[in-house]
């Protein structure tokens, strides 16, 4: 299949495809839901997603160290080695590290504006040092580099059928709705990481510090404050989708169905977290495997109806490959 991808996006230089298949890796192993939606994409254009999301990926593991246990220092320095990478694929084409190399053939296909990736690398650099947020003003600061523009990155790929300037803010909107989707089901694995992403205010309001957190981390025991914030996270995050949802129509309707797949796993999430009765400092809320599958079911029924439908006309449609087999 991932040949198949290759093939239809016209991508032919050997490094390249080695490149994308590696991005492609990255994302059947760490990013499980999406990947699953991602298969509902037209061929052509799953292998452009996988570079933006393995590349976003490749940085977060810098970032938290999860392999090898790095020390800040070399955090910072592997993040710089990264940024200058990405800098030079950007601007001249060819990267040492084969997923920039695959991101930054992506971006040129696609007309993606560089500004969106050094905001990314701006908030990643300040995940080494920044550990809390004081309030969700604040968050939202960090989360437009490191959620809202993985939306942006999408779109041009992804195509519209209104003008682009007019999805931008949902689709940035359903990267910021992932990200707190993520935050509030990872509480306890951040805290590990010495940070704290749902805003002290929200915490705050219900009685709630980072030494509660802590305390809760540590003796496995639950407390009704803490679960009243969570409770407030839950209907944050959910106004984000609300926000965004809007933003799906606008797609070109033969991606709708993947990314309303990955809207309707994501929000999944929060469900899971509230069955279970809000456990994030214990233990990672996960979507049923029988969930899973049946959104994904209604997704390739999406599909289909899409396919034989006409298309809208008057959007702004997706980038094109600089011609068939074009390669840096």
């Amino acid at each position: 299949m991932t040949a198949r991808e290759l093939d239809a996006a016209g991508i032919t230089a050997p490094d390249l495809r080695a490149a994308y298949t590696a991005c492609r890796e990255l994302n059947a192993r760490h990013g499980r839901t999406y990947f699953l939606a991602t298969r509902l994409l037209p061929p052509e254009r799953r292998s452009a997603v996988h570079a933006l999301y393995g590349f976003a990926r490749w940085a977060d593991d810098i970032v938290d160290g999860l392999d090898r246990r790095e020390p800040p220092a070399e955090r910072d320095r592997l993040l710089g080695v990264l940024e200058r990478d990405l800098a030079q694929g950007l601007r001249h084409g060819g990267a040492a590290e084969p997923v920039v190399r695959a991101v930054a053939d992506t971006a040129e296909r696609y007309g993606i504006d560089p500004a969106l990736f050094t905001d990314f690398m701006a908030s990643m650099r300040a995940d080494l040092t920044v550990t809390d947020y004081p309030t969700y003003r604040d968050l939202c600061g960090y989360m437009h580099g490191s959620a809202a523009v993985i939306g942006l990155q999408m779109l041009p790929v992804l195509g519209t059928v209104t003008s682009r300037a007019e999805a931008e803010p949902y689709a940035a909107a359903l990267g910021v709705a992932f990200q707190l989707t993520n935050f509030l089901r990872d509480v306890g694995e951040d805290l590990d990481r010495g940070r704290v992403y749902l805003p002290a205010d929200l915490l705050a309001a219900h009685g709630v510090d980072r030494p509660l957190l802590e305390w809760s981390r540590r003796t496995g025991r639950d407390d009704a404050r803490i679960r009243a914030a969570l409770v407030a996270a839950a209907a944050l995050t959910r106004g984000a989708y609300r926000d965004a949802e809007p933003g799906i129509a606008m797609l070109e309707p033969r991606v709708r169905p993947c990314i309303r797949t990955a809207f309707l796993l994501y929000g999944g999430i929060l469900d899971a977290i509230a069955g279970d009765g809000y456990p994030v400092l214990h233990r990672r809320a996960v979507v049923p495997v029988h969930r899973r599958a049946a959104v994904a079911a209604s997704g390739l029924t999406r599909l289909v109806a899409a396919r034989v439908r006409v298309p809208a006309r008057g959007g702004s449609p997706p980038g094109r490959p600089r011609r068939p087999g074009a390669g840096r």
